[in-house]
C-alpha cells in the first residue's frame, strides 16, 4: 500500500475527488478524505485501510470503540466517521429496494468489488422481494468453514425474511464459480428449504462484472 506522499498529487484522494468527482474514489480513499490526516506514526492511507476492515465487519453500524483501537484514530476521528456513515445510511437506504432481476443487486454490493479478500454477503428480502437488510457475513476464503448456514441464515431468521440472495466477490476478477462456490450454493439452498427461507440467487462479482447462478439455471 502506497503512503500518501508516494502518490502523485493529482491522484491523492482529496485532489482526485475535486478533479474527477466523488464517484471516482474507492471506499479506502473516501475514508482517507474523511480522516484528513494520519498520525505521527501512521500514514493516513494505512489508517484508512484498517478502518475499512472494521467498518466491513460492523454490519449496520460502525463500531466506534473498535475504530479507536486503531493507532491514529481518536474519539474525534471516530465520531466524524460514525456521523458520516450514519448520515449516508439515513439518506441512501437499501431497505425497500425492489429486486426483480440479478442486476438490481449489483448497486448494493459493487463497492466491494475492489476488495483484496473475498467478502460474502447476504441480502434479506421480504415476500415482495424488497430488501430488508444487506450484511457482510464473512471475510476470507469462501468455503464450508467460513460460510456456514447458521451464520448466513441467523440474521434473515431475525428479519423474518421470506428469501435471501447471497453474493461474494472474486478478487482475481474471474467470474466463473469454483467447486467450493457450487457446493456452498447447494448447501445454502437445501438449508434454506428446511428453514422456509428461499435462496433466490448467488451472485459472484468483480470489477469485470457479475455471474448469476439463477441466470445460468444453476439454482
Amino acid at each position: 500500500m502506497k503512503k500518501i506522499g508516494e502518490i502523485p498529487k493529482i491522484d491523492r484522494p482529496r485532489e482526485k475527488l475535486i478533479n474527477r468527482g466523488v464517484e471516482s474514489l474507492t471506499d479506502h480513499e473516501l475514508i482517507a478524505v474523511l480522516l484528513g490526516s494520519g498520525s505521527k506514526k501512521r500514514d493516513v492511507m494505512s489508517v484508512a485501510g484498517e478502518i475499512l476492515k472494521v467498518i466491513d465487519l460492523g454490519k449496520e453500524q460502525p463500531d466506534i470503540d473498535e475504530m479507536q483501537k486503531i493507532e491514529g484514530v481518536g474519539p474525534v476521528k471516530a465520531a466524524i466517521l460514525a456521523a458520516a456513515l450514519e448520515f449516508a445510511r439515513r439518506r441512501i437506504k437499501p431497505a425497500g429496494t425492489k429486486i426483480s432481476v440479478p442486476s438490481d443487486v449489483v448497486p448494493l454490493i459493487n463497492h466491494l468489488s475492489d476488495r483484496k479478500q473475498e467478502h460474502f454477503i447476504c441480502i434479506s428480502l421480504n415476500g415482495a422481494n424488497e430488501v430488508i437488510s444487506n450484511r457482510i457475513v464473512s471475510i476470507g476464503l469462501v468455503n464450508r468453514t467460513q460460510v456456514h448456514p447458521r451464520e448466513v441464515f441467523a440474521d434473515p431468521i431475525t428479519d423474518r425474511a421470506s428469501s435471501v440472495i447471497v453474493a461474494h466477490n472474486h478478487p482475481s476478477g474471474e467470474l466463473s464459480p469454483s467447486v467450493d462456490d457450487i457446493e456452498i450454493t447447494n448447501l445454502l439452498k437445501n438449508s434454506g428449504e428446511i428453514l422456509g427461507i428461499s435462496l433466490l440467487d448467488h451472485i459472484i462479482f468483480s470489477h469485470k462484472g457479475y455471474y448469476s447462478f439463477m441466470d445460468n439455471n444453476e439454482l
